[in-house]
């Protein structure tokens, strides 16, 4: 018999932008934490470390990033498929999805963990890692592959209680983990001087201490569902949330990949335009946090509303998002295009290194306006349950629009981080105007077949 319903928030009635701003600010909260992961490794090694360490750890991250971010697109099919049965009131249907994850991100885990053991030389090549920094990104990949259990560990527990309309406990999960990584980092880096290997276990270990605590905290939460060992096994509900999910990931492993060649095209420049292109990408990790909080809750609240029939409010809901994206995007752009000098010091006190990070946030800073409005849409396709245009969008603008404009900008006489930088919201452009299409196509579609019925 499932216990009471104490942890999951109804997101069908009641104040649409209330209720978004109230779930989507704990979301927000736990990506800055979690965004501080790569950030604070920087900044330590950027302080303590080596020049080449700066590089290194650009590199590897980059690498680790896009695994994490296949991996939370994985989680996403979990989180949709939970909203949408809370919102059909099929909650006994949620224990076999949870138990069908355990068993199949067990698995994965154990292949990614593999992957990364074994090919982080080839990965760091493909990146074209500059020599000095090549063995430092090697080795900051292979630590960081033998402990990506808890990276998944902790986005399935995260995804599952983002499902249920809760984004508090994983605020709480990542913050007991970016405090465990800030204390991880300065012992590791400035007292024992590890430098890129240090930053590599500090982060491991808080992903670490944050799973086993999590587990710790859940038991002793009233949830309105039951998981017994009889639903921990491999069923039906893992192709349910495969089917969501698999595009989302194979997008969001493109979309990575084109920023992957990205770095490699820039690396290739040299050292300093390799390190002021890594302190930037940890700023645009920041400034891409409001967004991606916003599809995340908007995926969520959609999904709800759609199991509940209420399309209506899930439309209203996705204007209602790009209208608080766009409103906070124009601060953070403003701040990237006239003053990225200013985080980029945090990171470096190098001029070099400052000056060709505050060149690309130039080039870039419109993308925190542009992106908010695709991540709405991206949130209201997910919570229909269809991931087909965002996967194609995804593929679409990274190698029809962002990698090949960066690379044709950077063979221009005298190019800049300036002009590599702004093949990005040129991408975003185009995405609005392939959503806005499809958005159009699907609820004529579903005006259509109202009718019908």
């Amino acid at each position: 018999m499932s216990k009471p319903n104490t942890i999951a928030d109804d997101f069908t009635q009641g104040s649409i932008a209330g209720k978004l701003i109230q779930f989507m600010i704990p979301v927000l909260g736990a990506l800055i934490l979690q965004a501080m992961y790569g950030a604070v490794d920087l900044l330590v090694v950027g302080q303590f470390g080596t020049d080449a360490g700066i590089s290194a750890v650009s590199t590897g991250s980059n690498i680790v990033n896009l695994i994490t971010f296949v991996i939370s697109s994985l989680t996403m099919g979990v989180t949709v498929l939970i909203s949408r049965y809370l919102g059909e009131n099929s909650v006994h249907r949620i224990g076999n999805v949870i138990g069908g994850a355990v068993c199949f991100f067990a698995v994965f885990a154990a292949g990614l963990t593999v992957l990364m053991l074994l090919f982080a030389p080839q990965f760091a090549g493909w990146l074209n890692a500059p020599t000095e920094a090549y063995d430092l990104t090697v080795s900051y990949v292979r630590v960081c592959g033998g402990g990506i259990v808890f990276v998944i560990a902790y986005n399935v527990i995260s995804g599952i209680f983002r499902g249920l309309g809760n984004s508090r406990l994983p605020l709480l999960f990542v913050l007991i983990a970016c405090i465990v990584n800030v204390i991880g980092d300065l012992v590791f880096v400035a007292v024992f001087h590890m430098d890129v290997v240090g930053a590599a276990l500090a982060t491991i270990l808080a992903q670490a201490v944050s799973v086993v605590l999590s587990l710790i905290i859940i038991r002793r939460q009233e949830l309105p569902f039951t998981v017994s060992l009889r639903n921990i096994r491999f069923n039906r509900e893992i192709v349910c949330f495969l089917k969501l999910g698999a595009p989302l990931a194979l997008q969001e492993c493109l979309t990575n990949l084109s920023f992957l060649i990205l770095c490699a095209i820039i690396n290739n420049i040299g050292l300093e335009a390799s390190s002021g292109y890594g302190i930037a990408q940890k700023i645009v990790t920041f400034v891409m946090l409001v967004p991606s909080s916003l599809m995340q809750s908007m995926s969520a609240f959609v999904a709800q509303n759609v199991g509940a029939g209420k399309e209506k409010r899930a439309r209203r809901a996705t204007y209602t998002g790009m209208g608080i994206g766009m409103a906070v995007g124009v601060v953070i752009s403003a701040i990237a295009f006239f003053h990225g000098d200013i985080p980029a010091s945090l990171f470096t006190s190098n001029p070099a290194y400052i000056e060709k990070a505050a060149e690309y946030l130039r080039g870039f800073s419109p993308e925190a306006i542009l992106t908010c409005v695709v991540f709405s849409f991206i949130g209201y396709f997910n919570g229909h349950s269809k991931p087909l245009p965002v996967m194609m969008q995804g593929i679409t603008a990274s190698f029809l629009v962002r990698v090949p404009l960066s690379y044709v900008f950077s063979l221009r006489e005298g190019a800049t981080l300036v002009d590599i930088g702004i093949a990005v919201p040129l991408a975003s452009v185009y995405g609005i105007v392939f959503f806005t299409i499809c958005y159009l196509i699907t609820t004529r579609k579903m005006k259509q077949d109202d009718l019908i019925s």
